[in-house]
């Protein structure tokens, strides 16, 4: 039977009523709609507009709310979460063993070894679960999606406590193979407090950019969205590395610091990245092309459930 493509929904249909779409509740049709609201992998349409100050209704409707116009994910939550998780664990421990293995033997990784193994981690990890949670990785980019209405609010929380909870268990996993060598995989600036500000701001800027256009944009090649991103991470290593760790990740910085109990400028990696995140995607979607300024967009392919 040949694969559904991401972004097409099958109809379903109640016995007895040929022709007829089922609809959730009725005999025979699914539990469920089969929407996905995905970050990596549906359409920009598919996303219903939330709805937070109702029109013409006085004060907050309960039948338009931020947390409940958007329609059930054919995934549940509970897997997401876990894949999130796992994703977070892999790209936390491979882009913080870098530097503490460059520590720990002189210098042997290099920063472009540093840039590698992140890059490469985040690339991996886009591939192998972009299709069950989106891969954010990253609460600036949760955030930034949920912003945008392309990912529903009400998850948000749960996203940011398994990005978190991932990086925590990584570095100390980390810790505990490297010890007494953690320090080297905490990121600090050897920059001003205004110079490390506006780095980790610029290079998250690039990489929400580049994520927001693969991750939403039907006319990008989705298909590449893992290379595209691990390379735009390895790109932005390579320029502030030296300079503020090149973070890009709230919690790139924070699991590290519980670790290794170190805590200098810390709101520099926790402020910076969310607000170029935001501004990344914003630009993003105000030069995005419009519908009728081109070709009609092909299918969504990003990511095969």
């Amino acid at each position: 039977m040949p694969e559904t493509e991401v972004g097409v929904l099958p109809t379903a249909f109640a016995p007895g009523t040929p022709g007829t779409p089922g609809t959730p509740g009725t005999p025979g049709a699914p539990l469920v709609s089969a929407l996905r609201v995905d970050s990596l992998s549906y359409d920009r349409k598919s996303m219903p507009r939330c709805k937070c100050l109702p029109v013409g209704e006085a004060g907050w409707g309960p039948s338009h709310s931020c947390f409940t116009d958007f329609s059930p994910p054919d995934v549940s939550l509970t897997r997401k979460l876990g894949a999130e998780f796992v994703g977070t664990f892999i790209l936390i421990f491979a882009a913080t063993a870098g530097p503490i293995v460059n520590q720990k033997y002189h210098g042997a990784e290099t920063l472009i070894g540093n840039a590698a193994c992140a890059g490469l981690a985040v690339m991996i990890v886009i591939l192998s679960t972009g299709h069950i949670s989106g891969a954010h990785l990253n609460p600036s980019i949760t955030i930034a999606f949920a912003a945008l209405r392309h990912f529903p609010w009400a998850q948000v929380p749960a996203y940011i406590v398994a990005q978190v909870s991932a990086s925590i268990c990584a570095s100390f996993a980390l810790k505990g193979a490297f010890h007494p060598f953690m320090s080297g995989g905490v990121t600090v600036p050897s920059v001003s407090t205004g110079q490390a500000f506006a780095l980790e701001f610029l290079i998250t800027f690039n990489l929400m950019f580049v994520v927001t256009a693969v991750a939403t944009d039907t006319r990008a090649v989705g298909e590449l969205a893992g290379i595209a991103v691990g390379a735009t991470v390895l790109l932005n290593i390579l320029v502030a590395g030296q300079s503020t760790g090149a973070s890009m990740n709230p919690v790139r910085t924070l699991g590290p610091a519980v670790a290794a109990g170190h805590y200098r400028d810390l709101w520099i990696y926790l402020m910076a990245p969310p607000a170029g995140a935001l501004a990344g995607a914003a630009i993003y979607k105000l030069i995005q092309l419009r519908e009728d300024e081109t070709e009609p967009p092909r299918q969504v392919r990003s990511f095969r459930r």
